[in-house]
């Protein structure tokens, strides 16, 4: 099977979309299809690939928008349309398409190639966290004509599927995400890394990992950092930085990690809290789950699927999130809650391998194809 993947982001930029990108290609490879990619450019001073395991990248230039926290955004050019004439695709691969994507839905419409469309991203939320309400309506209008002009839409969560029916998206099925087991796991846990964090010995770690960003919700960790019983670890990186340093000073901030140390840290954590609303998936939960580590969320969006409360972690309403959590995390560190928790975390994550996961689509794109 040849498969063309137009990807609304891609390395260097690391996030939810390009890491699946990167999942599904390596599956492609290790299944001896064909692929390529069509994703933005790097922003100045990142280094660009130009192949993934053989796989040629097509560049296209970007702009950066506030509505996406200055990430690259693809600027649909003849790159695009002569890419896919020229590789002759069975299926078109759309990874979260909004600009880049919708270019590439017609491309495919005009071939008479079947696309696939993946939603990955919550453009209509993001539109309210960033204080520009008046975009949501016209989002989710740009976003039904783009999907509906795709053979199939795959979304993350129950939630998500909901959601877009809501908005009259139709034929979409249900696609998650995998994990990989062995890298993520609770052996990684590194006592050195915990006396970094906490020199004194005594107190639980309570961590995130993601970006640093407006929709991430992180204002919600306030509430944490007045007790001696626990310290807060952010990983990551982004453009709230700064403002999140002045707000949670007494929080450590790693950085962006990548590869063994981030899923050391991952493993080094008591407690996993992500308290952002719109997460169409949250992997990070899945990661930490993978590490034997219970998570705290909102009761929104994925994470309603991978949290089970009381088993794995809580499920906490978002408009009192920010009041629930302090009593959350205590929930969740009472000693024989805990170990039973972490236990069940890695257990909630042993049939969601990227093998798996990657199959499931290869399902969907032959069936797209009769």
């Amino acid at each position: 099977m040849r498969v063309a993947i137009v990807a609304e982001s891609f390395l260097p930029n690391v996030n939810g979309v390009s890491n699946s990108v990167l999942r599904v290609l390596e599956h492609l490879h290790a299944t001896g299809h064909q692929a390529m990619v069509v994703a933005p450019g790097a922003r100045a001073g990142q280094e660009e690939i130009a192949d993934y395991l053989g796989f040629p990248i097509y560049r296209v230039p970007t702009v950066r928008v506030p509505l996406v926290n200055s990430l690259p955004v693809g600027v649909p050019t003849r790159v695009l349309a002569s890419s896919i004439a020229d590789f002759c695709p069975d299926v078109v691969h759309l990874a979260s398409p909004f600009v880049l994507g919708a270019a590439g839905a017609q491309v495919a419409r005009r071939r008479g190639i079947p696309a696939v469309a993946v939603y990955q991203t919550d453009v209509a939320g993001f539109a309210t966290q960033y204080h520009l309400p008046w975009l949501a309506a016209p989002a989710w209008g740009w976003l039904r004509a783009v999907h509906n002009s795709c053979r199939l839409t795959l979304a993350p969560s129950s939630a998500t599927i909901a959601e877009l029916q809501r908005h009259r998206i139709g034929n979409v099925a249900h696609w998650g995400r995998g994990v990989d087991a062995q890298r993520f796991h609770p052996r990684h846990r590194s006592h050195q890394l915990r006396a970094r964090w906490d020199p004194s010995g005594t107190k639980r770690i309570v961590g995130f990992v993601g970006r640093l960003a407006a929709e991430k919700g992180l204002h919600r960790l306030a509430g944490l950092l007045g007790r001696d019983d626990l310290q807060v670890v952010i990983i990551g990186e982004g453009p709230l930085l700064g403002e999140l340093q002045s707000l949670l000073p007494n929080a450590h901030f790693t950085g962006a990690l990548g590869g063994h140390a981030l899923a050391q840290a991952y493993a080094s954590l008591d407690v996993f809290v992500h308290p952002g609303e719109f997460e169409t998936f949250c992997q990070s939960i899945q990661e930490a789950q993978a590490c034997g580590v219970p998570a705290i969320a909102p009761r929104a969006g994925g994470p309603i699927d991978l949290i089970t409360p009381g088993y794995n972690g809580q499920l906490l309403d978002v408009e009192n999130f920010a009041r629930d959590l302090p009593a959350a995390v205590s929930g969740v560190l009472a000693p024989r809650v805990h170990s039973h928790m972490c236990a069940n975390a890695r257990a909630s994550i042993a049939d969601k391998t990227w093998q798996a996961v990657c199959e499931q689509l290869l399902g969907y794109y032959r069936q797209v194809l009769v």
